[in-house]
Formats: C-alpha cells, structure tokens, sequence
C-alpha cells in the first residue's frame, strides 16, 4: 500500500483552476518526480498535500488515513514537510533561528539539539553561518537552509518544489547528491522539478503534469529514454 495518495485532486482560487485532476501515489523509500512546465499544477499540488491551500474536490490519504484539508500544523507532526520554491525564509532571522522554527511542530524538544547537529553535518556551510541572517546568504545557502529547515521536523515524506530553480550548476548538483544520500539513508521523496533530466536521474517513477492534470505516469526511466514522450509532453528536442 502506498504511503501517500492523492486521488482526482482539485483546487481551485476564486474561478481560476489551480488544479483539475491530479491523481499520484508515492511509496515509502521512493523517489517520485512530478514533471511539467510553469503553471502545470506542481507547486499547489504540493501545497494541497502540505496543508497550505484547501482542495475543493479529490481525497489525500497519508499512512492510511485522510489528510484532506488538514492545516499545515497538523500536518508536519504527521510526517511531511514541504521545501517550498522560493524558499519563504524569515530574512530577518539567523540561520539557527530559521532552523529551530522547523523544528516547532516537535512535540519533543528535547531532540532539538540532535536535529540542529544533524543539519549542520549535513550542511557545514550553514554551520559556519549559522549566526549570520538568513536574508544575508547566497542563493545555494538559502536552498540549503530551506532543505535544512524541512529536515528538523524529522519527515518522513520529504516534498520539494522546484529546488534547482534559479542556482548554479556546480550548486545543483551538490544539492542532488544530497537528496540522494538522504534517500539512501531511508527518506522517501516527492519533487517537483521543471529540470526534467535531473528529476529522471533520481527518480524512481514520475507523474507529468499539464494545464493542472495529470497526463502520463511510468518508471523514470522509461520516460527519459522515450524521445516522443519528451517532445510532446516535456518539451525537450525538436518538435
């Protein structure tokens, strides 16, 4: 039985459609890519799972029990956490600030320590600046901080959205080794990627998007080896 699933998603601002019909199942230990371009319905799909905006049609089930519509506090206890695009850092805080605020949801404050020790070895640059605001640091610093943030509620189902955008290559690809040694380590992962061929790289299956609906689904590398899918539905190669 599959650890997350979200069946004929909606959600809908006002009269806009955010999204029509997206339906997805992440199982535990896995790595899912949720692929399209801008505006395809990755980043309120994630919302709607992370408790950040209300569905208005679809159910999402979570280790067998529903989490429609359940607010965000309610749902990081749970076991999910959401690294989101754009970071949505507190610039005026620390960098330890930012990081102990993601460990809130934690009834046991005692593990504070340990999860801040934990972040830190993961990402020793966020050590050095670790007194340093966070509205200070560089675009890879403020991902990692993001990503290291998400990880002191101690997930067990970590969702990111759109963790390449905007940084450099040499900065991504230290970021996706990262994703994988947590992987390896025993974190399942859901993320949405408009970097196609590095989402395929370390996904296990993927979920495509369009106009808010999902469209296609298969093993990762099925989908990276079929230049027609990637024309048609991705938008790479010639047309």
């Amino acid at each position: 039985m599959s650890q997350l699933s979200v069946r004929h998603l909606e959600v809908r601002y006002g009269d806009l459609v955010g999204v029509a019909d997206v339906s997805l199942e992440v199982a535990e230990g896995s790595v899912v890519a949720l692929l399209g371009s801008n505006g395809a319905g990755k980043t309120t799909t994630l919302n709607a799972i992370a408790g950040l905006v209300r569905t208005n049609r679809g159910s999402i089930d979570w280790g067998g029990a529903s989490i429609t519509n359940l607010p965000a506090f309610a749902i990081v206890p749970r076991g999910l956490a959401l690294s989101p695009e754009g970071w949505r850092l507190f610039v005026g805080q620390t960098v330890e600030q930012n990081l102990r605020l993601g460990a809130s949801a934690l009834g046991e404050k005692r593990r504070l320590p340990a999860l801040l020790e934990r972040a830190y070895a993961i990402f020793p640059r966020l050590a050095e600046r670790r007194h340093q605001r966070a509205g200070t640091l560089s675009g890879g610093e403020r991902q990692m901080l993001a990503l290291a943030r998400a990880l002191m509620s101690e997930p067990k189902l970590l969702m990111l959205d759109e963790p390449s955008l905007g940084l450099a290559p040499a900065i991504v690809d230290a970021l996706y080794e990262t994703l994988q040694r947590l992987h390896r380590e025993g974190l399942t992962l859901l993320l949405a990627e408009q970097s196609v061929p590095l989402a395929l790289d370390i996904a296990d299956y993927a979920y495509v998007l369009q106009t808010g609906r999902t469209v296609l689904e298969g093993k990762a590398k099925d989908l990276a080896g079929d230049p027609q899918v990637q024309q048609i539905y991705l938008g790479i190669g010639a047309a």
